[in-house]
């Protein structure tokens, strides 16, 4: 993502930036932006960074502490568990309507979307699987789907960006890429079918295993940093 970025709307080129970066990782929760730095590497001026960087405080990715600045937002193991189960049943509840309701165009352009997703070269090489927003996220177009405007403000609202973080890292684990596929497959399958009881039971499934690579992924990433700097206190 070095590139420099060319003047369209130069401020939603670079919040669309900056959010692919803080979904796919390269700045880690709790990083703390630094402004000049992002400035210089994107090539632009500090007024559409700034923008940028404050369309993304209000979707929740990014969080200003007084005398810190801004960093991205990071959650506890405790809170993600917690966030995780009660999407289970929020996101299962949502797919439980949509199979009730669904007409066949969308099951086809939900279907279209994933043989887009599976052609995607980070998910043939099962190095994750990045989702854009709205849309293009197959999560956000079950919610719509469900036809419960309540559930989807619930599923798409406050902190939707948030665990589209925690969904992506859960996806890097080895092999959780193609599994996350074939398990979506496996929604629209029974959505497919109109069988309720499926499609809950299949989404349920699915973000029970979202959420326990997305655990193992954080346990591991912060293994690796108390390795180090063990590593780096017995160098020094």
């Amino acid at each position: 993502m070095g590139s420099k970025i060319e003047a369209r709307s130069l401020v939603e080129a670079v919040t669309e930036r900056l959010e692919a970066s803080i979904i796919s990782g390269d700045l880690e929760p709790g990083t703390r932006l630094r402004e000049q730095v992002l400035a210089k590497e994107y090539g632009i001026s500090r007024g559409p960074l700034r923008e940028a960087i404050r369309r993304l405080e209000g979707r929740r990715l990014l969080e200003r502490k007084a005398n810190i600045g801004v960093s991205v937002v990071a959650l506890s193991l405790r809170r993600l568990d917690e966030l995780l189960k009660v999407r289970e049943a929020l996101e299962g509840m949502a797919c439980r309507l949509a199979a009730e309701r669904i007409e066949q165009d969308e099951v086809d352009q939900i279907r279209k979307l994933l043989d887009e997703h599976a052609l995607r070269d980070e998910v043939l090489s099962g190095e994750g699987y990045y989702q854009q927003s709205g849309d293009f996220d197959f999560h956000f177009r079950i919610a719509k789907a469900s036809g419960n405007e309540y559930l989807m403000d619930m599923i798409s609202g406050d902190l939707y960006d948030l665990l589209r973080i925690y969904r992506y890292k859960s996806s890097t684990m080895t092999g959780r890429a193609v599994h996350a596929l074939r398990e979506h497959a496996t929604i629209v399958d029974a959505l497919e079918a109109r069988d309720p009881d499926a499609a809950e039971a299949a989404m349920r499934t699915h973000i029970a295993n979202a959420r326990k690579h997305a655990i193992l992924a954080m346990e591991t990433a912060a293994k690796k940093e108390a390795d180090k700097a063990a590593q780096d206190t017995a160098g020094g």
